[in-house]
């Protein structure tokens, strides 16, 4: 998945940034409003993480514009105020959740896992394909009796193919959401992981298929 972190608070910002890439996210950092509003006007996000508080405005401000243009992307708000009118408040302004400082780092990731399953109409982190289930928590792959431990960049990717079977994915696409901006990623990169993938799915019912000139797909054997 691919997340904006909007948090002037540099230190935080780095622990944060540096957790969720160990979850195999690619997350990209604006430390003022400006900056967030550049990002997301040229990159899709799965996910934006939103500090209220910023050198030059209230991220309430930036939620609200975001509703307002129709972005469904889901916002966590990070917030200092624990009060529940101000948490009332920001989920009627269209926050999907929100986390009060201080909090724990595992506290975190596990609201990002659950606004992710509610964006994806999933009641679990569980997804089947082709009697080949991806297993989000544990990042492993069962099928026929086997699992398989995925790498983290490995399950991210899968996680890509499996919410849409069938799609083809450009490696323009698939490189934006494995990387940051800040990343030094290319099609070969793609390449790689892909083929790695195709050796964890040896004899399950899934497979990645190579459609020429376009990308990749994941179809039933």
């Amino acid at each position: 998945m691919r997340f904006l972190l909007i948090e002037d608070n540099l230190k935080l910002a780095g622990v944060i940034v540096e957790r969720l890439q160990l979850d195999g996210h690619a997350v990209d950092h604006a430390g003022t409003l400006e900056d967030a509003g550049d990002l997301s006007a040229v990159a899709d996000y799965d996910l934006i993480l939103l500090d209220i508080m910023l050198p030059d405005g209230d991220g309430r401000d930036f939620l609200e514009r975001q509703r307002q243009a129709e972005k469904r992307t889901p916002v966590i708000v990070i917030t200092a105020r624990s009060a529940v009118s101000d948490r009332v408040g920001l989920l009627d302004l269209g926050a999907d959740d929100y986390i009060v400082k201080p909090f724990d780092f595992s506290e975190l990731e596990a609201r990002v896992r659950a606004v992710l399953r509610r964006q994806g109409g999933a009641a679990d982190n569980a997804t089947t394909f082709a009697e080949t289930t991806l297993d989000s928590t544990s990042g492993e792959l069962r099928f026929d009796g086997q699992t398989v431990p995925l790498r983290n960049r490995e399950l991210r990717l899968l996680e890509v193919f499996f919410a849409a079977p069938g799609q083809v994915f450009s490696k323009t696409h698939l490189i934006d959401r494995l990387f940051s901006l800040s990343d030094e990623a290319s099609e070969n990169a793609i390449e790689v992981y892909v083929g790695r993938l195709r050796k964890r799915l040896e004899g399950s019912g899934a497979r990645i298929e190579t459609v020429r000139g376009l990308g990749y797909r994941m179809v039933a054997q």
